[in-house]
């Protein structure tokens, strides 16, 4: 079945990509032409990017010429900023590295902020240890503060760093807090998808703007969700044939093959 990319989800992935790299907003008509390369229609780019803008993520400006246009907010840059790490350097956490543990509470008033800040946790790659205790490798605090203070979620938490000393061995509780099998399934159905595409780009020596374009920005699309989904837990502590190095050395050699290819494609400027 073919992968389904919604259309926010993509103005969000090209924003990542290469509206970071502009001087000004990227211009509504450019936003309306580039999702039209991977077909989606103009009211559909309008109405995502009216959703974006009341989520906070897109403020509206004006380019120099005067046109109509969108750029990143100030929140928006810090989840994107953040997100680099994990999407374009994956890597294991060591695991005397140590681990994260977020234990909160939300009055019963607020609950509606409970399952916000559960989803928030799931999000982040944050494991269920107990009701209310959260965990995670260490190296994701900062990010982790990041994220609870810009959805003014940091009252309700209190962070702490520790190890995991038993009774059950940590490997047989990493398979209690995370659902290993369904982490495993996402990064198997990544390689079914993209392997393939890049199998066809190992098989041609040229790298045309416009299709590096429409195969980068889908495969980021797909693949920017798995470090969160996957944490990048202790290898020790994942079972054997873990899927998760094979995705991403797939990924990696995509983004090395087409993301500078594509960028000609959306500035419209031909290749040096």
């Amino acid at each position: 079945m073919a992968e389904q990319h919604t259309p926010r989800s993509l103005i969000v992935t090209l924003y990542g990509a290469y509206g970071r790299e502009r001087p000004g907003p990227l211009p509504v008509a450019e936003l309306i032409r580039l999702l039209g390369a991977l077909g989606v229609d103009a009211p559909s780019v309008r109405s995502s990017v009216s959703r974006l803008k009341r989520r906070g993520l897109l403020v509206p400006e004006r380019t120099p010429e005067g046109a109509a246009g969108y750029a990143l907010s100030a929140d928006a840059r810090q989840l994107l900023d953040d997100g680099d790490r994990r999407i374009y350097a994956p890597s294991s956490a060591d695991l005397s590295d140590g681990w994260v543990i977020a234990v909160f509470s939300v009055p019963e008033a607020e609950r509606h902020k409970r399952h916000l800040l559960r989803s928030r946790l799931v999000r982040l790659g944050f494991g269920a240890a107990a009701p209310g205790v959260w965990i995670a490798p260490a190296r994701l605090c900062e990010e982790t503060r990041h994220t609870l203070r810009r959805l003014r979620l940091d009252t309700y938490v209190d962070l702490f760093r520790g190890e995991h000393l038993g009774f059950a061995a940590t490997a047989e509780a990493v398979s209690r807090w995370w659902d290993l099998a369904a982490i495993a399934k996402q990064h198997e159905d990544f390689l079914d998808r993209h392997e393939p595409v890049l199998r066809s780009w190992d098989a041609r020596e040229d790298t045309p703007a416009e299709a590096a374009y429409r195969d980068y920005l889908p495969a980021l699309d797909s693949w920017r969700r798995l470090p969160y989904a996957d944490p990048g837990l202790p290898g020790e502590l994942l079972p054997q044939g873990w899927p998760g190095g094979r995705s991403a050395e797939v990924f990696g050699r995509l983004h090395a093959r087409l993301r500078d290819a594509g960028a000609a494609f959306v500035t419209g400027e031909p290749r040096p």
